[in-house]
Order: structure tokens, then C-alpha cells, then sequence
């Protein structure tokens, strides 16, 4: 499918083959200058320990087409700074903040027709990731890495946009209590696979992960992070160090408090005093907020604000959030950086 050919306005949340992707190698202790591929394709060593070992990461950051036509990126600085992090815990180099925010721009410019338009709600999602690569059989550091950025433009990641899902807690475990759950490594999603297929079976949109230690406190919602507004209207959202360090909720976060005069607290979420919330949703790039509409535990369901509305802050949250990234509203300093 060519750009002239998509409908903006049913776009789903699926991969679709742009023009253009990013690479540079890593290899004798350096990257290379990196460059632009035509081909969606890669070749690597059997040996390669992405393959056997699990050594890869990667990020999730969006490209949109502002109000006043111009194309910019989302705060993906941060993404730079969470993959370097990614790289610190699995024993891969990094790979420079600059010179990731360049490979992002450089394959926007070069798959420019396929960013959406303005006014539909799309964007261009962009996914850099990192995985080991060479010859390498023995559980160690691969011998050499690629870097990679690839694009597709997206619609509303869940088919009913911004509607409040059902969500059921599940007993299996995101993340070990000090594992790789702070980590974007694809291990972590792996794992979520069969409990999310469980939630989806019973009619849920996802599952709510607890804490691997006590199994008591809210983690995460699916692959994203949690929030819930307290009836005295307070922003709540867990702390705890196997949760994966959302941009969308530290961007809600300083939305909630600068934008719209709210309290904000970052501590424990205990899964039996769900009745503090007055609303609750998910958050992360590719959903962007998700509200929910309720959460079974235990074979007790806990409505918040409704199954069918989304409620008045959630809105306000995600009205003030998506209003910054399409250029609606002025964005705190540097978060924006605009594709020349």
C-alpha cells in the first residue's frame, strides 16, 4: 500500500512497510556512521545472542504533523536516555542521545508522505531498537550490535480509540523483583503474552500485573502504566523499581500538576483499596491513555467513573496531552523537536 492509498481516518495499529529505515553497526568497539536502507529485511549470525539470549531492546516514540503543518517529535530525547539505561542493564553500548534523535529525523524526512496528515488523530510510530548480532555461542556480550529505526504510520492502538476496557488481574508476574522489569527488553513482553491471551479469552482488554514481591500492590496494566484519580481529585500512579519508566506518564504527571493545579503522588497502589479512585486508566505511547473502566480481582469488579464514559479528568488529561504533541497547546520546554 502506498501513502495516497490509506484511509487516515480508519487507520488501525499495525506494522505497514514504509520506504526508509535506519541502521548503523556496531562493531571493534565503535559505531559506524549509520545510513538509510530500503530493505525491510535483516541478516544476522545464527549465533547472534538477541536470538538465544535475549540481549536486545527497544523503544516506542511517535512523529506528528502539528496544526500549523510542521512535523515534529514527542520527547525523544527521553526515549535516547531509556534505551541507554536498557543498554546499562543487558551489557550493550549505547548509542548517543544526539545522534538517536538524528536517526529518528532522518527517517521521517525520508518516509515524509507517510506521516499522517493533521486532524485525524495519526501519527508516524517510530520503533529504534537494538539487538546483538555476530558470532557468539557462549552467554556473554555479543561481539557486535545493530542499531536500527523503522517507521509505520498508526491509528488508536485499541479498535474503540478513547473508550473506557475492562481489565482482570492476573496471578502470573511481569517482572522478577530486581529483574529487567525498569528494562524495555522484549523478555518482559514475551512473558505477557499468554496471561494477556488468558485476560482476552475471559472478554478483558488486558491484565493488571502486581508487584512480583507481595503480590499486593498495582504494577502495570498490559504494556503500560497505571493511574487512578483520587475522589478528592488527586494524580496517583505507582512507584516501584520493576515498573518500566513511562515518557506518557512522567509527561501526565507534569501535566496533571502545571497544567491542570493538581495534587501528584508516586507511591504504593494496593489492589484492595481500589474504591479511592474516582477514575483509573493506562497510559504509554502507543495508547497514549487508555481509561478503565473497571477491575476484576478476585471475582470482585471495582467500577470507577463508568463503563461507557470516559471520566472528566482522564479527558482533560488526554485532551491537554494529545493537544501538546499535534501543537494545539504551547509544550513545556524541550519537548518538542521539530523535522526540519
Amino acid at each position: 500500500m502506498r501513502p495516497n492509498e490509506i484511509n487516515w481516518s480508519q487507520l488501525g495499529f499495525g506494522y505497514m512497510k514504509a520506504d526508509w529505515r535506519f541502521r548503523s553497526f556496531w562493531k571493534d568497539g565503535k559505531w559506524d556512521e549509520g545510513g538509510l536502507f530500503d530493505n525491510d529485511r535483516i541478516t544476522i549470525s545464527e549465533a547472534s545472542t538477541s536470538l538465544h539470549y535475549g540481549q536486545e531492546c527497544f523503544e516506542g516514540l511517535k512523529a506528528y504533523t502539528a496544526k500549523d503543518g510542521s512535523i515534529h517529535l514527542f520527547r525523544p530525547d527521553e526515549n535516547a536516555k531509556r534505551m541507554q539505561a536498557t543498554c546499562d542493564r543487558i551489557l550493550m553500548p549505547h548509542y548517543e542521545t544526539e545522534k538517536f534523535i538524528e536517526a529518528c529525523k532522518e527517517v521521517v524526512r525520508a518516509n515524509r508522505e507517510w506521516v499522517p496528515p493533521y486532524g485525524y488523530g495519526a501519527t508516524l510510530y517510530m520503533r529504534p531498537y537494538m539487538i546483538g548480532i555476530g558470532d557468539n555461542i557462549g552467554v556473554k556480550p555479543a561481539p557486535e550490535y545493530l542499531f536500527s529505526v523503522f517507521c509505520m504510520p498508526v491509528g488508536a492502538y485499541f479498535k474503540a480509540g478513547l473508550a473506557p476496557v475492562k481489565f482482570i488481574v492476573t496471578d502470573y508476574d511481569r517482572a522478577a523483583p530486581h529483574g529487567t522489569g525498569a528494562a524495555k527488553v522484549g523478555g518482559n513482553y514475551a512473558g505477557s503474552l499468554m496471561p494477556h491471551e488468558l485476560a482476552a479469552k475471559q472478554g478483558y482488554a488486558d491484565c493488571i500485573y502486581l508487584d512480583p514481591e507481595t503480590h499486593t500492590k498495582i504494577e502495570e496494566v498490559g504494556a503500560a502504566n497505571f493511574f487512578g484519580i483520587t475522589h478528592d481529585g488527586v494524580f496517583v500512579t505507582p512507584k516501584s523499581p520493576s515498573i518500566l519508566p513511562s515518557i506518557t506518564k512522567f509527561s501526565l504527571i507534569q501535566i496533571a500538576r502545571d497544567y491542570l493545579g493538581m495534587k501528584v503522588e508516586e507511591r504504593d497502589v494496593f489492589v484492595d483499596n481500589l474504591d479511592e479512585f474516582a477514575e483509573a486508566g493506562a497510559c504509554g505511547t502507543a495508547a497514549v491513555i487508555t481509561p478503565i473502566a473497571s477491575i476484576t480481582y478476585k471475582g470482585k469488579e471495582k467500577v470507577f467513573f463508568s463503563e461507557t464514559e470516559v471520566g472528566p479528568v482522564t479527558r482533560k488529561l488526554y485532551d491537554t496531552l494529545t493537544g501538546i504533541q499535534f501543537g494545539e497547546i504551547e509544550a513545556p520546554e524541550g519537548w518538542i523537536f521539530k523535522v526540519d
